[in-house]
């Protein structure tokens, strides 16, 4: 494989176009390639290493492999992310469904599964649950004509299918756990019912083997058909909460994804044969991570790059193309309202950049020669001709998306806390019923085997988990509807666990702690001219203008009904500021850069800029007929709530500390008039994220509040997001708390909230437990050598059903929180 073959041994067939990047390359390039009896040509090193390593997807891309698409997908479980698999199955721990880790799942077929028996346990439990009621409270309403033997079958009928159909997933977890050796709620919960069930087809199938006592008049004993029946409708109907929460945690992800264009416009040159003496595009235009000179516009590029570039447009065409096949090294256009389809650099062109939906920063960026753009940001008004850089899986939203995905999956849920709870608590439950079966079978009165098998369902049964399975999903169903009567939406429990435990709170400064949207803030008019005439002469200027900042002065005036003129003689300087004729004066509005060039007089105006920017503003400088006349100021101010919140936060034991794109002096601007803790200023989106997991290295329990697409993986690296509700969708997916005004005193409301609910759960939990651990001895016979006094199953359901009623009433105490 030689880069310089001899002439002699050249073939006759010379391609000089690069079929990498698309660029026409000089006869005379030193990158070439033979392949297939053809002499391939290339721009650089760079794409012959390319070509080289896989010739078929450059000369026939359409059998490329599609790009993003993983070698092999891994699946992980979303309850224990340990878990990994090289294909679809079930968890070995909980039996859930795996999903794919590096792709957003589909729509679930394990939810709409869940969904369908879910609607169908709940419409066979009903009826079960009527006529044992009937019969317990009302049998004077039953008909005289129907048996209670034949209550007993139709309650059969109905509930068999309810419990073991629509529960069949619930009994294959619960069996997976005991397998593997990791006993959950799905233990406990399979236990329960599949006793209660079982223990009721016994009773009525064979009523004579229990004792007279427990028989009635019709020799019928009692079962517990609409107990199971019921309780695998609530367990089922917890799982389609749960798989619909964890369905929409991808939601994100999509979003995100959908932000970049489905396709971009290239530019190629028709003539693959150009004049041996033409020097190759890319070799003369400025590659990633090289520099251009202070100016960054296309004369710093060089006679030759500007010779060559003009000549590549004036012999070129363009086509849309999908996006997946651009490569690094296309030259592509991008016209004015479209999106930057990958992240590279400008050739030519200038505009004004809405880059908010990335960096979260409200005030257009303008791009010129040489400067960066970043994939999937807005181009303004005008037209850029820009090169691809990074693609695919390089570009800064994917790395976005990879952020977002990884922390996302890496937070247990909640019901961790009753899984752990469970594990003790089952064995010692079988124990204790394995137990009282042997003793009473052994030693206790006659008939033995009937009071051992009584005893011992009814220690299963009042050991049945139904409040335990209640004691979470109540509380939180409550809390977070209280939250959302205050304007807190809490997307999931763990949002609502991990709150109360929050230390450490990190916001954004961009539509956070400020509007997101840039005020005109300060006039300063010198010695001999007026306030509003500075105003208007300025606004009436900017309104021609496309400069970033123009619409705010625009505003500004026309708040204050001032009449704007037409403006003649317009001039933009790129970098510098605008200047014209109004109304017969020449005015220009800009920077020091542009006072310089216009030989322009600045006098006290730049100390007086100081202390603005001091302030937080940006600033720029206005000239009369020549003379410097006085001080705009722009800043985005900060919310009436603000200051209010953060002194709540403080005293909830929260420090506040602010993440910002803006410049430092800016940003400690706005956190001294706040009472900031700390401020990190000039971050990257990489860098929020990784200043949350340097907080929560150091021991924090970190919150994270912020409104852009640029804080989606801080957002979901945090132990909680809260996103507000005025930012955008992707910021509000890849949060656990939405802020529904954007007001952050809502945070103050969420911490009261999530510290209210966890009380509630222990509470909760409390009462789930109590009624076991006294019941438990009690139906296993503890006290019948003194007392004579056995629990006979229908008590230890009813103090099983008043657990469910004490931790019902108890989490409904959440609607009446102070928040």
């Amino acid at each position: 494989m030689n880069h310089h073959p001899p002439e002699a041994i050249l073939p006759e067939v010379v391609v000089n176009k690069d079929p990498v990047c698309g660029m026409t390359v000089s006869a005379d390039s030193s990158y070439r390639h033979l392949y297939e009896g053809e002499n391939y040509r290339f721009c650089s090193a760079k794409c012959l290493a390319k070509f080289q390593a896989a010739p078929e997807n450059y000369l026939h891309p359409h059998l490329a492999p599609p790009k993003g698409v993983p070698a092999a997908a891994v699946y992980t479980c979303p309850m224990h992310p340990e878990v990994v698999r090289s294909e679809p199955g079930d968890c070995p721990i909980c039996g859930m469904a795996l999903e794919p880790r590096n792709a957003p799942a589909a729509d679930s077929a394990e939810l709409n599964d869940m969904i369908r028996r879910f609607w169908i346990s709940a419409v066979l439990a009903l009826p079960v649950f009527i006529l044992a009621m009937a019969t317990d409270l009302f049998p004077q309403l039953l008909p005289e004509s129907v048996s209670m033997p034949a209550l007993q079958w139709i309650e059969f009928m109905l509930a068999t299918p309810a419990v073991l159909w629509a529960g069949w997933p619930i009994f294959q977890r619960g069996w997976a756990s005991v397998a593997n050796r990791s006993l959950n709620m799905f233990t406990l919960i399979a236990l329960g019912v599949g006793v209660a069930w079982s223990y009721s087809v016994v009773a009525m199938l064979l009523p004579g083997i229990f004792p007279p006592a427990m028989r009635s008049m019709m020799d019928t004993v009692p079962v517990y058909f609409e107990a199971a029946a019921v309780i695998m409708a609530l367990v089922l109907l917890g799982q389609v909460m749960e798989l619909r929460a964890r369905s929409q945690t991808s939601a994100a992800i999509k979003l995100l994804l959908g932000l970049a264009p489905q396709t971009a416009r290239i530019v190629r040159s028709p003539h693959p044969n150009p004049p041996p003496q033409r020097t190759p595009l890319s070799n003369s235009l400025p590659q990633a991570g090289e520099r251009t000179n202070e100016k960054g516009n296309l004369e710093s590029l060089g006679e030759g790059a500007i010779e060559s570039l003009r000549e590549f447009l004036n012999n070129s065409n363009e086509e849309d193309i999908p996006l997946e096949l651009v490569q690094p090294g296309d030259v592509l256009r991008v016209r004015p309202g479209e999106k930057v389809p990958v992240d590279g650099v400008v050739l030519e062109g200038t505009s004004s950049l809405d880059e908010s939906m990335v960096t979260g920063e409200s005030i257009p960026v303008e791009k010129t020669t040489g400067a960066r753009l970043i994939g999937a940001t807005v181009n303004g008004t005008g037209s850029l001709l820009m090169r691809a850089e990074r693609v695919g899986a390089d570009t800064l939203l994917a790395q976005i998306v990879h952020m977002v995905s990884e922390a996302q999956r890496s937070r247990a849920p909640i019901q961790r806390l009753a899984d752990v709870m469970a594990g003790y608590f089952v064995p010692v439950v079988m124990g204790v019923a394995l137990a009282t079966l042997a003793v009473w079978g052994l030693y206790g009165p006659e008939p033995r085997l009937a009071h051992a098998i009584v005893n011992a369902v009814a220690v299963l049964i009042i050991a049945c988990p139904c409040a335990l399975g209640l004691a979470t999903p109540m509380s939180i169903m409550v809390g977070t509807g209280r939250g959302a009567l205050a304007g807190v939406l809490i997307k999931n429990a763990e949002a609502l666990e991990t709150l109360e435990r929050v230390d450490t709170l990190v916001v954004d400064k961009t539509g956070t702690l400020t509007e997101g949207k840039p005020k005109l803030t300060s006039i300063v008019p010198l010695t001999g001219f007026d306030a509003d005439e500075v105003l208007r002469l300025a606004a009436s200027l900017e309104r021609a203008s496309e400069h970033p900042l123009a619409a705010a002065i625009v505003s500004g005036a026309q708040e204050k009904a001032l009449q704007l003129a037409n403006v003649a003689e317009f001039r933009s300087y790129t970098g510098k500021g605008v200047a014209g004729v109004v109304e017969g004066r020449v005015v220009a509005l800009g920077n020091l850069k542009l006072f310089e060039e216009l030989n322009i007089v600045t006098g006290e105006l730049p100390l007086r800029a100081d202390a603005l920017r001091a302030d937080g503003q940006t600033v720029m400088l206005l000239a009369i007929d020549g003379k410097a006349a006085g001080l705009i100021g722009v800043a985005d101010p900060v919310k009436e709530s603000t200051a209010e919140a953060i002194r709540a936060l403080h005293d909830e034991g929260v420090q506040v500390i602010m993440l910002t794109g803006d410049n430092r002096i800016t940003a400690e601007a706005v956190a001294r008039k706040l009472g900031i803790d700390r401020v990190e200023a000039e971050v990257l989106p990489e860098q929020k994220s990784a200043i949350v997991k340097q907080l929560q290295a150091q021991g924090h329990f970190v919150a994270m509040a912020g409104d852009g697409i640029n804080d989606a993986p801080a957002l979901a690296q945090a132990q909680v997001g809260i996103a507000m509700g005025t930012g955008t969708d992707v910021a509000m997916e890849s949060a656990g708390v939405t802020l529904v005004k954007g007001d952050l005193r809502g945070i103050v409301r969420a911490v009261r909230l999530s510290r209210a609910t966890m009380k509630n759960i222990r509470q909760n939990l409390f009462f789930a437990f109590i009624y076991n651990v006294l019941g438990i001895p009690i139906a296993a016979g503890v006290l019948y050598p003194w007392f004579g006094l056995l629990l006979s199953p229908i008590i230890a359901a009813a103090a099983m059903s008043f657990s469910s009623v004490s931790v019902i009433g108890n989490a409904l105490r959440l609607r009446r929180a102070d928040l």
